[in-house]
């Protein structure tokens, strides 16, 4: 049993709701709609990921044998429920917005219609997978436009929280538009390019630091980064540049060098120096340790002669924003609107649709969010259907398609939405008249 695809990743009161629906045949069609409250500090727009892992999840939904037994041996269901259970998969449709979208709250970037107990079983798994990927790919977004041009290389999975976010954050910062990841594992299942250098513990483990160089190399002559911060960066560039002239004789070039620690704006020039003085113009600089998006900006911005970076903790983590107000709210049941009206969480009733104008210079205007049947005429429609009666629409897109779109989205940007800080004016998301109509009908 994959644990990762269990339908019991849920909270309690799924089942709970379930077994009430059940029981007084509250089973008619149900729309609910996933999306972001309000944007965390310092974040200008949301990168949607997450998708693939999402629609996976509905189309494989069942509950095996084992976990039956388990939900029939707790004292708060009985067996008719189990036996309800048992039928139970998804059936239902799906309209998205496709992975790499730049989007922005109140905006439904995934809608479920499906039986009501269908649709509500799924919510806590979904919410999960697509808060996740979305937080990752947003965060690896703001490195991508600050770096652009740069080898960007997810390095976080030591510091993630849990296997499956390491994988699925190496699959978001790549869709975002990172070069590769360290996670061998994302390398083996999806096919995400693979980096990866040396460790400490090799310089250490040799009495000589240029011996251990020297033998790195000869492991790997097509690939040789070395780790050059263990003990004197410096003196080390000067090791690698006496090394490369050795190496050179046996068809070896040192490709690059790695530094993890330290002033790194200084170190880089000073490396930059000496390498450049020995003749090594084409070996790159790559750096690691502690980095986000904020200190690569400043790095970048001081010119620092670096080629590439190795983001960690702060990318799997979403230190700074590690959390999306992110939510999964009934719209529509049994053919009649609904919304919640509570205070700072009231909703847009009915089924909805964004749809984006550009302006003059092809960039992003403004959005209209509104209702399915009442279009916005010259603009572009966000959310398109990708699940129909429980099944894909079409195979799984590849990482080159979701990666130029992510590349296009962030083009489209205006500049002032690129910004690591908070935009002076938020990007314009306007609610259109019949929905704000429908609204206060609702809510007389």
């Amino acid at each position: 049993m994959n644990l990762l695809s269990s339908p019991l990743l849920t909270d309690l009161y799924q089942l709970t709701m379930l077994n009430a629906y059940f029981a007084h045949g509250m089973q008619e069609t149900a729309v609910f709609e996933l999306f972001v409250r309000k944007l965390p500090p310092n974040r200008n727009f949301m990168m949607a990921a997450g998708l693939e892992q999402a629609l996976d999840f509905l189309e494989n939904l069942r509950f095996s044998p084992d976990e039956l037994e388990w939900v029939g041996k707790t004292a708060i269901f009985g067996a008719d429920f189990v036996e309800q259970l048992e039928k139970m998969r998804f059936t239902g449709d799906v309209q998205a917005i496709p992975e790499g979208t730049i989007f922005f709250p109140e905006e439904p970037i995934l809608r479920v219609t499906a039986t009501l107990p269908e649709a509500q079983l799924v919510e806590s798994r979904l919410i999960n997978l697509m808060h996740f990927e979305t937080l990752v790919a947003t965060k690896a977004a703001r490195s991508v436009l600050v770096a652009p041009g740069k080898t960007l290389v997810d390095f976080g999975f030591r510091r993630a929280h849990g296997a499956e976010a390491g994988i699925l954050a190496a699959r978001a910062s790549y869709i975002a538009g990172f070069t590769g990841t360290a996670t061998v594992m994302a390398g083996k299942t999806m096919g995400i390019p693979l980096f990866g250098t040396m460790a400490h513990s090799f310089v250490e483990a040799h009495d000589d630091e240029s011996i251990a160089f020297a033998r790195f190399a000869q492991t790997y002559p097509h690939r040789t980064t070395l780790l050059i911060d263990t003990y004197d960066t410096v003196a080390a560039a000067r090791k690698i540049v006496e090394l490369a002239a050795r190496l050179r004789e046996n068809g070896i070039r040192v490709t690059g060098v790695r530094l993890d620690s330290g002033n790194l704006e200084g170190l880089a020039k000073d490396v930059r120096k000496i390498l450049d003085e020995g003749g090594l113009h084409d070996t790159t600089i790559f750096a690691s340790g502690n980095l986000d998006e904020y200190r690569i900006h400043d790095l970048i911005a001081a010119a620092a002669p670096i080629d590439g970076f190795g983001i960690g903790t702060s990318l799997v983590t979403s230190a700074d924003a590690p959390f999306l107000d992110a939510v999964y709210k009934l719209e529509e049941y049994a053919g009649k609107p609904r919304r919640k009206s509570s205070p700072g969480k009231a909703t847009w009733p009915g089924r909805k649709q964004v749809y984006r104008y550009y302006d003059e210079a092809a960039r992003f205007d403004h959005d209209v969010l509104t209702l399915e049947h009442a279009p916005a005429p010259g603009a572009e429609p966000l959310l398109v259907a990708v699940m129909s009666n429980g099944r894909r629409l079409a195979a799984a897109e590849s990482f080159r398609v979701i990666r130029e779109r992510a590349a296009s989205q962030l083009a489209c940007l205006p500049d002032g939405l690129k910004a690591l800080e908070t935009a002076d004016a938020h990007y314009g998301v306007q609610v259109a008249p019949v929905l704000c109509k429908l609204a206060e009908e609702m809510r007389s």
